[in-house]
């Protein structure tokens, strides 16, 4: 015997239940994510600050929209005008992920070449920043995409509309684009921007994209080989928004332990119409921020880092930071619609 086993042996081998325990080293079941799933970095801007909490302004709209030009006297002078303004805070809390590694446990995975995502050393980046993302999603849904946070906030029903209520997107009789056009001249009106973006809860989203009244406006926009199709960027356009943006990340919300519970993050039944500035601006006005603070000064609001464990445990940790605080900044620039489905 020269210590190779045959390609006959082998078979027979597998046939009484013998398994090979070299792992595979191109292909591994990794749920990781599409990272373009996560929205919260996509709905509002990221603002960052250097200091952890602190003030920002706020200038009066009614004085800014006020005429407070007058016809000049003979002789003398108008009062000066007042533009008013307060101030308000914010406050960056740290959150932290800890990445435990058995060192020598590790030594397999390096050994057999494993795939690298099952190989916290290779994959930390990705592993860290997929749970940050899943945090920062989930406390963004908590802030702003659930009834009870906004001024402005509108009830799907299934029949007879009145006062802040509206036909449900999965009736056909509701009228899709004359409906956001009317919020959009609402919105206008009291917060002087029209709105920009349209944040969809899943179950939201496919209602719209296949209502009669959405695939009528666009049935003979396709041909045989380019078939007309109904999508985020289709209901912009026929919006006039400038971004539709459907809320499809997912967690499970079972603990450790129990049994897994897969849920959309954001309520999928939801919708968020909001004016937001693409970044940080010093003269416009937005919905709300996400302020972050790059707590090691580094620069960085999402910081990795790695260190030894005690010594004889053979440990060693890979640890994610995370500062950051979410605000609404103005009630007039935003409409949030529940039970849309």
């Amino acid at each position: 015997m020269n210590g190779r086993i045959s390609t006959g042996d082998l078979q027979v081998a597998i046939a009484k239940g013998w398994k090979p325990n070299q792992y595979l080293s191109n292909m591994s079941m990794a749920y990781f994510a599409d990272r373009n799933d996560f929205f919260a970095r996509k709905i509002f801007p990221i603002c960052p600050v250097q200091l952890s909490t602190s003030y920002y302004y706020e200038f009066s709209r009614a004085d800014l929209a006020r005429d407070n030009v007058r016809r000049k006297p003979t002789g003398g002078k108008v009062s000066p005008a007042v533009i008013g303004h307060t101030d308000n805070t914010y406050k960056c809390e740290v959150d932290q992920i800890l990445l435990p590694i058995d060192q020598i446990g590790a030594l397999d995975y390096q050994r057999s070449k494993a795939p690298g995502s099952i190989d916290p050393r290779r994959n930390k980046v990705r592993v860290i920043t997929e749970q940050m993302d899943i945090h920062l999603d989930k406390m963004f849904s908590e802030a702003f995409m659930q009834p009870g946070v906004w001024t402005h906030e509108y009830a799907g029903v299934a029949s007879t509309p009145s006062g802040n209520q509206f036909l449900k997107f999965s009736d056909a009789n509701f009228d899709p684009v004359h409906f956001f056009d009317d919020k959009k001249k609402e919105m206008k009106r009291m917060g002087r921007r029209e709105p920009n973006k349209l944040s969809l809860g899943y179950d939201a989203y496919l209602a719209l994209k296949s209502h009669p009244d959405i695939l009528e406006r666009v049935k003979y926009s396709g041909s045989t080989p380019n078939p007309a199709t109904v999508n985020e960027k289709v209901l912009a356009e026929l919006f006039g928004l400038s971004e539709v943006t459907y809320l499809a990340s997912t967690y499970n919300a079972a603990e450790e332990g129990q049994e897994e519970d897969m849920r959309f993050i954001a309520d999928s039944t939801g919708a968020l119409l909001t004016y937001t500035t693409p970044a940080p601006q010093i003269d416009e006005p937005s919905a709300g921020y996400i302020f972050t603070w790059d707590m090691l000064g580094n620069g960085q609001w999402i910081a990795m880092d790695q260190y030894e464990g005690e010594k004889g445990t053979h440990t060693e940790f890979i640890e994610g930071l995370m500062a950051f605080d979410m605000k609404k900044t103005s009630d007039e620039l935003a409409m949030y619609f529940k039970d849309c489905v």
